[in-house]
């Protein structure tokens, strides 16, 4: 027979492993509902906003993005060389976006190679300089900076870009870490 003390010890820790299995299955349910969708953005807003921009820049036409007129070069036949881009994003708009769908404009700087087979990266068409990406139309709006014969670059810089991002595009490109990135998806895009 089993006594009032021991049925009640027996049925406590009975409630306790009961609600060790429903948490142990909700949190594997949440790490499966996570998993679900492989090519699911990254979490970090920074890391959206640094993906899309570079892959909008690979998938447009170079004019898009193409810098004083300089004509962007045709691989043989009607197939054209890819382009490869590293981006370093300054800032978005609205600044308090936490969101990536709520982000409107990035303002950034690019630099993109026009991987022709076989042409080494120190020889290649190059794009860069700052931007302005409008992320409201699709596909995404690109703008340059450039200057004209009555504007000078730095003018335009700042008529285009908000003072804080003025002053980041006039002193820094990109980073050591997206620079090596970009050479090595060049090295590789040029090889084949």
């Amino acid at each position: 027979m089993i006594s009032g003390r021991s049925f009640a010890g027996w049925y406590r820790h009975r409630l306790v492993w009961v609600a060790v299995i429903l948490l142990a299955v909700s949190a594997g349910t949440v790490v499966l509902a996570n998993r679900a969708d492989p090519k699911a953005e990254p979490a970090d807003l920074q890391a959206q906003i640094v993906a899309r921009m570079r892959t909008t820049l690979e998938q447009a036409d170079p004019g898009q993005h193409q810098h004083a007129g300089h004509g962007t070069p045709q691989g043989a036949g009607t197939e054209k060389p890819p382009v490869i881009c590293g981006v370093r994003v300054y800032g978005f708009e609205p600044a308090g976006a936490t969101a990536f769908a709520d982000v409107r404009k990035i303002y950034g700087f690019h630099l993109c190679g026009i991987a022709e087979q076989k042409r080494p990266w120190n020889v290649a068409v190059k794009l860069a300089g700052p931007l302005i990406m409008d992320m409201s139309t699709d596909p995404p709006g690109i703008q340059v900076v450039e200057a004209t014969a009555e504007v000078r670059f730095v003018d335009r810089l700042r008529e285009m870009f908000p003072p804080a991002y003025a002053t980041m595009a006039q002193q820094e490109a990109l980073g050591a870490a997206e620079m090596a990135d970009l050479r090595r998806r060049y090295d590789t895009a040029a090889k084949s």
